[in-house]
Order: C-alpha cells, then sequence, then structure tokens
C-alpha cells in the first residue's frame, strides 16, 4: 500500500469529512477515536471480565442484557449502571454530541478471524435514533444495504474509529460482516486478525 493512501479511498465508496452528502445519509465514520493506549487500556478492561458464549461469537452487555432469541430489551433484563471504566466511554460519545442522552446500553462483540455477523437493523422499538459502534484491535469491512433498494455499499472500519448511524443508515440500511478469514481492498488481500466492538445504545 503506497505510504498516505487511505484503506477506505481504495474501497468501492468512501465517506468523506466534508460537506458533501454521504452515500448513506446519516453515517458517519469518526477515525481515531481514541489512542492506541486508549485502546490496549479498555480491551485489558474487556478481557478481564466474564465472556458470554451465547452465539457464534463472545460476547459481553453492559447497562442491559439484549434478549437475541425474542428481540427485544424489557426493564427485567436491566443489570445496572455501565461500570465506571465504560461510562466514561458512554459520557464521551454523548458529551462530543453524538448522543442526545447518554447511552445507557453497551454490547460487546468478539469477531475472530472467519467470524461475522448477519445483516440486520437494529431493534427499532427497543433503542434510539443513534447507534454507534466503536472497533478495536482490528479493522474489517462492513456491509450496508438498503432495506427497499437493495442498493449495497461496503466501508472499511479502521481499529479505534467509530461508526455512527442515524437517520436512514439507522432506520432504512440493514449492516452487517461477511463471514471470512481476510478483506480484499483494491486486489489486495487484508487478513482479519481479532477484533471486538463495543455498540452503545439508548434503551427505550
Amino acid at each position: 500500500m503506497a505510504p498516505g493512501v487511505s484503506l477506505n479511498a481504495m474501497l468501492p465508496f468512501h465517506f468523506g469529512f466534508s460537506d458533501a452528502e454521504p452515500e448513506v445519509p446519516g453515517l458517519r465514520l469518526i477515525p481515531d477515536f481514541m489512542t492506541p493506549d486508549e485502546e490496549a487500556v479498555l480491551l485489558a478492561s474487556l478481557d478481564s471480565q466474564s465472556w458470554l458464549n451465547d452465539l457464534q461469537r463472545r460476547v459481553q452487555h453492559y447497562g442491559y442484557r439484549y434478549d437475541y432469541k425474542a428481540r427485544q430489551v424489557t426493564p427485567a433484563l436491566r443489570l445496572g449502571a455501565l461500570p465506571g471504566w465504560l461510562g466514561v466511554w458512554a459520557e464521551k460519545v454523548h458529551q462530543d454530541g453524538f448522543f442526545g442522552y447518554q447511552p445507557d446500553q453497551v454490547i460487546v462483540n468478539e469477531y475472530q478471524p472467519g467470524q461475522g455477523i448477519a445483516p440486520h437493523i437494529d431493534c427499532v422499538p427497543c433503542f434510539g435514533d443513534t447507534i454507534a459502534s466503536l472497533s478495536l484491535g482490528s479493522g474489517c469491512v462492513m456491509d450496508f444495504v438498503h432495506d427497499t433498494t437493495k442498493t449495497k455499499r461496503s466501508l472499511f472500519l479502521p481499529p479505534r474509529s467509530l461508526l455512527i448511524l442515524q437517520g436512514d443508515a439507522r432506520y432504512h440500511w440493514q449492516h452487517g460482516i461477511a463471514k471470512r478469514l481476510y478483506d480484499t481492498i483494491a486486489g489486495a488481500r487484508l487478513p482479519r486478525q481479532r477484533r471486538v466492538s463495543l455498540t452503545f445504545r439508548t434503551v427505550l
């Protein structure tokens, strides 16, 4: 890869950070949302907690447990306040203006090479109008598919980047990660490594 060439610039489409309308309205990607040192501390904090094996990938729930089978969140599933080491990041995404209220629910997903998640729209009656996903460890390509036109877009999520879904991106575009060992970018293979994502949401 040539020095200074963005991975996103080599993908089929690229979201810039100008005033131009993005191809998926309501989607923003914030690079370098945290420092490498902050990333290492947060990963260590997560790895000191217990992982659940409810799915094909390991997960952790904070604030509220999400019922995958019923596809809902109820008051009975409340786990309590976010731990302090996680709450500081929930506070940051609120203070940075991405959320109208500080998110009170976080799901942590671990993706080993070859693992992914089916295209989906986060539960509309469960969660508020903003979804934020923080990528740690490895980057990966996320696919977006419009729910009616089936238009498809793909975006590389670098490590330490924050993905924001609002508006159409939140309610009308499915997002998912294909199960594969590497992503192909401009004809070059980019092997996947362990990726941990934190999804911040507000329970309705």
